[in-house]
């Protein structure tokens, strides 16, 4: 991809999202009924990880990647984990981070947002921070080569035993399909562990998220390390 087609891909979803309301309705595209049921998929998932007697993963830190307004932070990674950072682009999405996650927001610490960085394709977290690494509905938004990048990035963001789970759409043709309207692509599973490999992560287990309306995308929970 050119100079000028990237940053005018970055250029439009950065655009696409800054009209979009700051609730949880438009956090799931209108689909706010299936919050509930993807943030109980997730907990299984998260807890296999957590549970694992052999190799536990720690409960002390977590990072979310592509925030919004805090519904992951608030109903997934605050009940496992004593603190949490959250990295969002857009400036409204942060400024209703706090009241929208409510008390527990005292243990969100670090709000990472588009003044000083630009989306995940220019974030990189502190080096061994974070137990669980968290990014859901957003990796569509970046670049092949910078999706690559940023889990190069987050895998030295990782304390020992940590790993990073994405979380994502995924088409079942094969093929990549894209979004002019917000600017994003939606990837083939296929494609998605290629990227997983080329930037040097083990794929550790991967689950479908069920339940799902009738229509949308194939989602499904990829743990990477």
């Amino acid at each position: 991809m050119a100079d000028k087609e990237k940053a005018e891909f970055y250029s439009k979803g950065k655009e696409y999202w800054e009209m979009v309301p700051a609730t949880i309705d438009g956090m799931l595209g209108g689909f706010s009924e299936i919050s509930t049921i993807d943030i109980q998929a997730s907990a299984r998932f998260l807890n296999m990880f957590l549970q694992n007697k052999e190799n536990p993963v720690g409960h002390i830190k977590a990072l979310d990647c592509g925030a919004g307004i805090g519904r992951v932070t608030k109903h997934l990674l605050l009940r496992y984990f004593d603190k949490v950072d959250i990295v969002e682009q857009n400036q409204n999405f942060i400024d209703q981070a706090r009241k929208y996650i409510g008390e527990p927001a005292d243990r969100v610490e670090e709000l990472y947002c588009c003044g000083r960085y630009l989306g995940l394709q220019d974030f990189t977290p502190v080096v061994r921070k974070y137990d669980v690494i968290w990014c859901q509905w957003v990796t569509g938004h970046l670049t092949d080569t910078d999706f690559v990048n940023f889990l190069s990035r987050c895998k030295k963001g990782l304390k020992k035993n940590g790993l990073m789970i994405i979380k994502d759409n995924l088409t079942s043709s094969g093929e990549v399909d894209n979004d002019n309207q917000d600017s994003s692509v939606t990837r083939p599973r296929e494609l998605m562990v290629k990227l997983f490999e080329e930037a040097g992560c083990s794929l550790l287990a991967e689950r479908k998220q069920y339940k799902l309306p009738k229509g949308l995308y194939e989602v499904k929970m990829f743990a990477i390390r």
